[in-house]
């Protein structure tokens, strides 16, 4: 049974990474890509079989069309504006190391910056079962943070439920601003994630009380248990706090190639199981097990596994080679 659309939004860029491990003072070569939060997810969905739109704005010029072309080649309805007077922004990944990578962002002004609310079209939102956020696009200017509020309120005056990756960006805004605009987004959503350091950004003075817990975290957030708070633990695995009660699920252990991505990665398999009703136990299964391919492979997106795909990774018997 097809799974009920997914509506997101936001900015994705052209991404340059260094061909080698090195300061990219130093590397000579690099690889021509494109990423960004909201279409890493969109993409993941797509791979799992859930039908997807992406809202966003690109520049009229060789990366914009770039990014159209990956994306849609990868099956997400891609609705996004050829800006003719601003550019696509950039990101330059720079390797450090197995697993350590450094990411730099040429986005002011950016076609990605100026999304508005009235380029996402009429009755879109009222149309899809779930909305997609994440705590990049309100940080990026006004125009786009208004665009993230206008769809959460049409998406909640319609009866359709809201997903926000609290995702904090502390090169977009400092800690007390990011709080304000996300910590709003956050206690609008149906389904919350986040690290337990970004959930200590959206709870007003856990940020430089390191005696806060997650459980209290999770509880500040969500008194009533009427939510769900999906905590991302990295090595250590996730869990979802939800009506009261807590579910905990291990990572796998895999050899890291490049974390970028995984997060992102994490919320596709997560929200692909919320869509079919399943259980937190099973949700979080999928989620662990789409980050772990994720880290596997260099890129933010291009390693998003297919169902085969993460069955051919839970079952694994040792044989590198897949014949």
């Amino acid at each position: 049974m097809t799974a009920p659309r997914v509506l997101t939004l936001g900015e994705t860029m052209g991404l340059l990474t260094g061909g080698r491990i090195g300061s990219l003072a130093h590397v000579s070569e690099a690889h021509i890509g494109i990423g960004g939060a909201e279409t890493n997810v969109a993409v993941g969905l797509s791979r799992l079989g859930v039908p997807v739109t992406w809202i966003g704005r690109v520049g009229d010029d060789s990366l914009g069309r770039r990014v159209l072309r990956e994306i849609r080649g990868e099956g997400v309805d891609a609705r996004a504006l050829l800006d003719p007077e601003a550019a696509t922004g950039l990101m330059l990944k720079e390797l450090r190391g197995p697993g350590m990578s450094r990411v730099y962002y040429y986005r002011a002004g950016s076609a990605g910056s100026r999304l508005a609310a009235t380029d996402v079209p009429a009755d879109l939102v009222e149309s899809v079962g779930l909305v997609h956020l994440t705590g990049i696009t309100p940080l990026l200017s006004d125009s786009a943070h208004e665009a993230c509020l206008s769809v959460v309120q049409r998406a909640r005056a319609g009866g359709v439920r809201v997903s926000f990756d609290v995702n904090y960006r502390s090169t977009l805004a400092p800690a007390d601003v990011a709080a304000d605009v996300l910590g709003e987004l956050v206690r609008e959503a149906d389904l919350v994630f986040g690290s337990p350091e970004e959930l200590a950004y959206v709870v007003p003075g856990a940020v430089t009380d390191d005696s806060v817990t997650v459980d209290e975290l999770t509880r500040t957030l969500d008194p009533t248990g009427a939510r769900e708070i999906v905590v991302k633990r990295g090595a250590d695995g996730a869990s979802t706090y939800t009506q009261g009660s807590v579910v905990h699920a291990p990572a796998h252990r895999v050899d890291v190639v490049d974390t970028v991505g995984a997060g992102d990665a994490f919320v596709a398999g997560y929200l692909s199981g919320d869509l079919q009703h399943w259980s937190a136990t099973e949700k979080l299964a999928r989620a662990n097990t789409c980050g772990a391919a994720m880290c596997t492979t260099p890129g933010d997106w291009e390693a998003a596994p297919t169902p085969a795909e993460l069955e051919a990774f839970l079952g694994a018997d040792g044989d590198p080679v897949q014949r």
